[in-house]
């Protein structure tokens, strides 16, 4: 391999269009890589020692790899990277000095860390000896692990999929995972930071556990059920078995499933119908606040202040709770952009973007 001296590898964030909330109970999921993302860039040093700046969020850390590095504290996703790669093999033989800047909202429903995952895990495997492919399947498997398994964590797999493959996608998150890019030309959106914070692991693990209570009793008392295919017909006459907030939770689901499926024929063409676009993106926004509640006061006004400036649609983005928002507003991003900062918002117009990338400088 190479001496790499000097290397920047970086990775979009997301948004969600369809399959919200789902991805977890391995349904499928729409979703796109934008082009707000997060570089880490690094400069060989004479010896084996990682050190890490990261000015947004006014931290360091610093370390030679020579065992499992311990934790500083929850989810110390830089170090649970490194651990995960050294048990794929990974030899560490050589130290950078690295800089990590991002144009991703943090905790704000864009998928920041797992964008910071692909990207460091896109360096680390372009610097150090290895045998890995460098492919997005095999960094997207990887950047799940470090995140999501490492720390027995409620979330999916769509975040790290989608950051490393990039593009418009569909995504069948149950076994075995397929990535299939969609041909939709898809442009006009504008995301929407409602400025609240979110607590993604505790509304992720709170929703999974009502659904998945809910989905035990079906199981039970629809023969042959199934999460992906029963019909919502057949299902709706047991919500009655269920408690209050697992019916109203999987009864949700059941809608976005659909609705994803729905989605997902309308966006198999070049030129999709933009106003039925909007459409779905509202009906699938709907129940993930009346049937999960997770959106909140704050995001609703953004939503209806897009809309007024002449939005054809849109919805939460992410685990709600707080975060981000976005419209879907084929030319009209710059009004409605205005308007979502007006309500209190903080917007910016994004596009669909590439997946993780690394360059030599």
């Amino acid at each position: 391999m190479d001496r790499l001296e000097h290397v920047r590898a970086s990775a979009p964030g997301r948004i969600c269009l369809f399959g919200e909330h789902q991805d977890f109970l391995g349904l499928p999921v729409i979703a796109a890589a934008i082009d707000l993302r997060i570089a880490i860039e690094g400069r060989l040093r004479p010896d084996r020692k990682f050190v890490l700046h990261m000015p947004d969020i006014d931290d360091e850390d610093s370390f030679v790899v020579d065992d499992e590095l311990p934790y500083r504290g929850a989810r110390d996703y830089i170090r649970s990277t490194v651990n995960v790669l050294r048990r794929e093999g990974v030899e560490f033989c050589r130290g950078y000095d690295c800089t990590m800047t991002s144009t991703i909202p943090i905790n704000a429903g864009v998928s920041s860390s797992s964008a910071m995952i692909v990207a460091w895990i896109s360096l680390l495997l372009a610097t150090q000896e290895n045998s890995l492919e460098r492919d997005p399947p095999t960094v997207a498997r990887l950047a799940h692990r470090a995140e999501v398994l490492e720390f027995n964590e409620p979330g999916g797999t769509m975040d790290h999929y989608t950051s490393a493959t990039g593009g418009l996608l569909y995504i069948k998150t149950a076994d075995p995972l397929t990535v299939a890019p969609l041909p939709a030309k898809l442009d006009g959106f504008v995301l929407g930071n409602s400025l609240e914070k979110k607590e993604t692991t505790e509304i992720l693990a709170k929703s999974k556990g009502d659904v998945l209570a809910g989905l035990e009793i079906l199981k039970d008392r629809i023969p042959d059920f199934d999460l992906q295919t029963t019909p919502a017909g057949a299902i709706e006459p047991h919500y009655s078995a269920m408690t209050e907030d697992s019916a109203r939770k999987v009864a949700a689901n059941i809608v976005n499933r659909d609705l994803c499926q729905e989605a997902r024929e309308l966006l198999s063409t070049d030129e999709p119908d933009a106003a039925e676009l909007g459409r779905l993106l509202t009906a699938h926004h709907l129940p993930l606040r009346d049937g999960l509640g997770i959106s909140t006061d704050k995001i609703e006004r953004l939503l209806d202040a897009s809309t007024e400036a002449g939005a054809l649609g849109g919805k939460i983005n992410g685990s709600g709770g707080g975060g981000c928002m976005f419209a879907y507003a084929p030319g009209r991003q710059e009004p409605v952009r205005a308007s979502i900062d007006d309500a209190g918002g903080d917007a910016a117009i994004v596009s669909v973007d590439k997946g993780a990338t690394v360059e030599v400088l």
